[in-house]
């Protein structure tokens, strides 16, 4: 059985967002259906940084990014999201 990995930008709602404290409200919404493999900060502008988040899901789960996609725009301190790339481990 093998694994995807998706690699997310994550913006915040605000530049005063405390970056550490979306990080763990990411781990915890995603905690049943897939695992962080790491996470990166990468610089906007005027203060604001984006997190670079690189989630493994699963290959076999149906429904599984549409449901992560969805869980994460749910959390507040996220503005919007935006896919990186796809690969398979």
């Amino acid at each position: 059985m093998g694994k995807i990995v998706i690699a997310y930008k994550i913006f915040p709602s605000e530049s005063t967002v405390d970056l550490e404290l979306l990080k763990e409200k990411i781990k915890k919404q995603l905690s049943d259906i897939a695992s962080v493999q790491r996470f990166a900060e990468e610089p906007i502008a005027f203060g604001l940084s984006a997190l670079i988040v690189n989630i493994v899901f699963p290959e076999h789960k149906e429904g599984i990014l549409d449901e992560t996609e969805k869980r994460l725009t749910n959390i507040k301190e996220v503005g919007q999201i935006q896919t990186l790339g796809v690969n398979r481990l």
